[in-house]
């Protein structure tokens, strides 16, 4: 088994990185929230310049990697777009929301309103995007969706449906997984150039032990990612439960990663002179949709029942292996 990604994928992601930021970098979501309208008109032109949308991760691991990687550089800049979202379309589709099905919602006010939608047990829908009560400032582009059935084949939860759902929740977390990149990255540019008491803040232990931290969780996040995204390539039967995990996981390294971040920053660092304000309010959907940390900890244990994760995400015994090996 080997999770890590091919080198033409990780080069991909480099010239993706290179893309968004000619294209304006930081200042592709600014303009965003400035002007809504221009938000689809903004990125656009560069997933067509890297033909994003000519991947076929569904159908073609290499590609698969390469969405991944392509996810990843549109999170480091914060890109005001569901660049995941659209590439784990499935055919015929425009783009793919993972819903919770009781109060559906997504980050795509303002673009195209019709959308695919799966829900968290497996069921595919037609999703209708409703217009924004508040805006981009405070909602991040999040808008209701209203759901009906599919016209097409709806998934089942076992064949189409659990597909969806373990491509729509892996993609995703490798866009927040650049936006912690992109956290702990500024976080070190900040405390190497400032002082305090005559010395860069990098030279504090304390610094030290809870950038160190940041780093730690962010790590075994990619970690986790990487296996996730081998097991929705290889087509397990567990690449729910591995997508799931690895939600939780990258949910739960967000928390510490920005919580680290605005502390070393202070009080700048929730000013929008610092891009770190940017990434941290323009996580918040991919943090809480379409479920929370308690509410993923919750659907992943009542998934699983008394079978064990296999893999880095538990121990790879299930309790009735462990009972029949005690016995």
């Amino acid at each position: 088994m080997n999770i890590d990604l091919s080198e033409e994928a990780a080069e991909y992601g480099r010239q993706a990185v290179r893309a968004f930021e000619a294209a304006g970098g930081d200042d592709l979501v600014r303009t965003a929230e400035r002007e809504p309208g221009r938000r689809a008109a903004l990125v656009g032109p560069v997933l067509d310049e890297l033909g994003a949308l000519d991947l076929d991760p569904r159908g073609d691991a290499a590609e698969l990697e390469a969405a991944a990687a392509l996810c990843r550089s549109a999170g480091y800049f914060a890109i005001p777009f569901p660049v995941a979202e659209r590439l784990a379309r499935p055919a015929g589709a425009g783009g793919l929301l993972v819903v919770d099905g009781a109060r559906p919602a997504a980050a795509v006010a303002g673009l195209d309103p019709h959308w695919t939608a799966v829900t968290l047990d497996g069921r595919r829908c037609d999703a209708v995007a409703r217009a924004p009560d508040d805006p981009p400032r405070t909602s991040a582009f999040v808008a209701r969706l209203d759901l009906r059935p599919a016209d097409g084949p709806a998934g089942d939860g076992d064949g189409d449906g659990a597909r969806d759902l373990a491509l729509g929740l892996v993609l995703p977390c490798w866009t927040l997984l650049g936006m912690l990149d992109r956290a702990i990255d500024l976080t070190r540019e900040h405390v190497l150039l400032r002082e305090q008491f005559g010395q860069a803040l990098a030279r504090f232990q304390s610094v030290r032990f809870q950038l160190t931290e940041a780093e730690v969780e962010r790590s075994g996040a990619v970690s986790l990612a990487k296996y996730a995204l081998w097991s929705v390539q290889s087509r397990r039967a567990e690449a729910v439960e591995d997508a799931l995990a690895l939600r939780l996981a990258a949910v739960e390294a967000a928390d510490v990663v920005f919580r680290v971040a605005h502390q070393l920053h202070g009080a700048i660092g929730f000013c929008d002179e610092a891009f770190l304000s940017w990434l941290s309010r323009y996580s918040q959907p991919l943090r809480r949709l379409p479920l929370g940390p308690s509410g993923t900890r919750d659907r992943l244990t009542r998934r699983l029942g008394r079978r064990g994760l296999t893999g880095p995400f538990g121990t790879g015994r299930s309790d009735g292996a462990r009972e029949r090996a005690a016995g």
